[in-house]
């Protein structure tokens, strides 16, 4: 199995090659759950993607859009839209019968729909050991030996039924309060996986809020990113993430997550990286901004942040 542009377009919309293709998410709307009424309306959402010019989009939380494909189908096509991915959430390091059915029942559920309605990724989130609302501890900090090689043999078995079952490739979000969080974490994360079965989706924020180099990961393991989400982190709100010991619910609400170009990573450096490894890339803009103020809120700064995006490096803009 290839990373390389089979997985992705391997012409923009204008034909460019090789294109690092800019889209966006319902998070940047706000959205965390497949229903709530402080999150933007779906059908919003999609109205003001394409308005802000995107033409690629996530799924979002399962149930967030339609999921009968055939009215999604219509709903994107009407818009000009397409779907990079879907997005699941995993914690194969648990053993728990219960709990790893579910997790597979979801597994199917959402690789169906996206696999349907084009997508070609499956952007996977591991469990946090920390509740993402409360902040409250649900299990150890660190993994210990077994539970690692459980995670291990569980991401590559997730990996293969992707792929052989559906035709999407498996890419793994490492994620703020979750065990694969930092630098040493993602690299052993990586030195343990099947490349074949699993490659990263690279959140530069997420990355920065561990400590991790986006562009060290980038230049050390470049066949192991096939898909990223760029955003940033307000450094001086991480300085007290870091010294409070923050819960990621409580570092989100304090504005951690800002918009681009006003913390770090420096993403231009980061699209610099991508454009030497000459392939083709979904670079999805994942602002995490639940809730929102207003609803008026979320569309000035997905558009300025495209505008932005699209003004990196030379192979951006996508029309």
């Amino acid at each position: 199995m290839s990373v390389e542009a089979t997985h992705t377009p391997a012409h923009a919309q204008d034909g460019t090659p090789h294109p690092l293709l800019i889209g966006t998410a319902p998070d940047s709307w706000g959205v965390w759950f497949p229903d709530d009424p402080k999150q933007t309306p779906w059908q919003r959402f999609l109205d003001e993607a394409a308005e802000a010019g995107y033409h690629y989009v996530e799924l979002g939380p399962y149930g967030y859009l339609p999921t009968d494909p055939a009215r999604l189908r219509d709903e994107l096509a009407a818009r000009d839209l397409q779907v990079s991915a879907g997005t699941i959430f995993t914690g194969f390091h648990r053993t728990d019968p219960v709990e790893r059915d579910a997790v597979w029942a979801q597994v199917h559920r959402v690789a169906e729909l996206t696999a349907a309605v084009g997508g070609e990724h499956m952007v996977v989130i591991p469990a946090m050991w920390r509740d993402d609302v409360t902040g409250e501890a649900v299990e150890n900090e660190e993994l210990n030996p077994e539970e690692w090689a459980t995670l291990l043999a569980g991401h590559n078995e997730l990996g293969q039924v992707l792929h052989e079952k559906y035709g999407l490739r498996q890419q793994f979000h490492s994620h703020a309060d979750a065990h694969i969080c930092n630098q040493t974490q993602i690299t052993r994360f990586l030195e343990g996986t099947d490349p074949d079965l699993v490659t990263l989706c690279l959140d530069t924020g997420h990355a920065e809020y561990g400590g991790a180099s986006s562009v060290e990961i980038i230049r050390n393991y470049p066949d192991r990113v096939g898909y990223l989400h760029l955003k940033q982190i307000d450094p001086q709100v991480m300085e007290v993430v870091r010294r409070d010991n923050l819960t990621w619910a409580e570092a989100n609400k304090a504005g951690v997550m800002v918009e681009p170009p006003a913390g770090l990573p420096d993403l231009a450096e980061v699209i610099d990286e991508l454009e030497q490894l000459n392939r083709s890339f979904y670079c999805i803009v994942e602002q995490d901004m639940y809730p929102v103020s207003s609803f008026e809120v979320p569309l000035p700064i997905a558009a300025r942040t495209r505008r932005y995006l699209c003004g990196c490096g030379s192979r951006t803009r996508i029309r």
